[in-house]
C-alpha cells in the first residue's frame, strides 16, 4: 500500500473517532461513564472472539507481548480521557487530548532517537495553534481533570509510536487481528478495574434504544472497523503523520455535533480548523514536492 492510500484510510478513522462523540454524548444520557465504556468494551471483545478467537491459538510471545503493551496503553488512555471529562470542559478536553500531535514526536524521538523532519515539526506548531483557535479552551482554572487529559495524551502518543514499531515490519495483515483482539482483551479487565475501585457507586443503566445504537456504534464501527484500519494502515506512514491526521478529529466531532442538533459552525471554529488542516497538508505536501524537485535536478 502506498503512503497516501493509507494516510487516506487514517483520515477516515479520523472521521469515525470523530462521529463516535456523538454517539457516545447519546449514550451517556442512559448511562454512567464507567459503565458505558466497560459495556462497549465488552460487546467488542464478545464480537472479536466470536469472529477472529481461533486466532490466538499458537499465539507466539512476541505478538502477545506486543498486544499486551498496546492494550495497556489504550486501556488507560481511554480511561483517563473519560475520567477527565468528568471533571473538566469539553472543549479543554479536546485541546489537551488534541495536544498528542505535540507529544508523538517526543516520544518518537525518545523511543527511536529519530530525528524528526523540519516540514512536520511545522505542521505539528501550526495544526497545535489551530486546535486552540478551534477549542478555544478557558485555562483559568486548571483541575484534575485537565491533568488526567494531559496524562492520556502522553499516553495515547505512546501508543500511536509504539503500534508503529510493533507493525512496521509486518509485510502482511496476519498479525493485525491478533493485535486488534489482545488489545481489548487487556483493556476490558482495566476497564473493569476502574469501574470497581473508582465508580462502583455510580453503575447507572437505563436500557433504550438510544442507548443500544450507541453502544453498537461504537463497540462496532469506531472499536472494531477503525482499530483494523489503524492497526494495518499507520505502518505505511510515520507516527508523527498519523498523529497529525489524528489531530483532525476535533473538527469532525464539532462539526458531527452542529449537523446533528442543527447549527453551524462559529467563525473562530472555521479559522481554527483551516489553520489544522494547513498543518496537515504542509506535512503532507511539502516532503513529497522537494522529492520530485530533487529527482527533476537529478534528471
Amino acid at each position: 500500500m502506498t503512503t497516501w492510500k493509507a494516510e487516506l484510510w487514517l483520515l477516515f478513522v479520523t472521521i469515525i473517532w470523530g462521529t463516535s462523540y456523538l454517539f457516545s454524548q447519546i449514550g451517556l444520557d442512559y448511562c454512567s461513564p464507567s459503565m458505558y465504556v466497560v459495556m462497549r468494551f465488552a460487546i467488542t471483545l464478545l464480537v472479536l472472539l466470536m469472529f477472529w478467537g481461533k486466532q490466538l491459538k499458537g499465539i507466539d510471545k512476541r505478538t502477545l507481548k506486543q498486544g499486551a503493551v498496546i492494550g495497556v496503553l489504550f486501556g488507560a488512555g481511554f480511561i483517563l480521557q473519560t475520567f477527565a471529562l468528568k471533571y473538566t470542559t469539553v472543549p479543554k478536553t479536546a485541546f489537551i487530548s488534541g495536544l498528542l500531535v505535540c507529544t508523538v514526536p517526543f516520544v518518537y524521538w525518545f523511543i527511536e532517537r529519530r530525528p524528526i523532519k523540519i516540514w512536520h515539526k511545522l505542521g505539528v506548531i501550526i495544526a497545535t495553534g489551530g486546535l486552540f483557535i478551534f477549542t478555544k479552551p478557558d485555562f483559568n482554572n486548571i483541575n484534575i481533570g485537565d491533568v488526567l487529559a494531559l496524562i492520556s495524551a502522553v499516553i495515547w502518543g505512546y501508543y500511536i509510536c509504539y503500534l508503529d514499531i510493533y507493525t512496521r515490519d509486518d509485510e502482511d495483515s496476519s498479525r493485525t487481528s491478533p493485535l486488534v483482539l489482545l488489545n481489548f482483551l487487556v483493556a476490558l479487565p482495566i476497564a473493569i478495574a476502574t469501574l470497581a475501585i473508582f465508580d462502583a457507586d455510580n453503575m447507572t443503566v437505563t436500557w433504550s434504544t438510544p442507548l443500544w445504537v450507541s453502544l453498537l456504534y461504537n463497540a462496532i464501527i469506531t472499536s472494531i472497523v477503525a482499530t483494523f484500519l489503524q492497526f494495518y494502515t499507520q505502518k505505511y506512514s510515520t507516527p508523527v503523520k498519523a498523529a497529525l491526521i489524528f489531530s483532525l478529529e476535533p473538527i469532525v466531532a464539532t462539526a458531527t455535533a452542529l449537523v446533528y442538533y442543527g447549527e453551524a459552525l462559529k467563525s473562530y471554529e472555521i479559522i481554527g480548523g483551516i489553520i489544522m488542516m494547513a498543518g496537515v497538508l504542509l506535512s503532507e505536501l511539502m516532503p513529497a514536492n522537494l522529492r520530485k524537485r530533487k529527482e527533476i535536478v537529478a534528471e
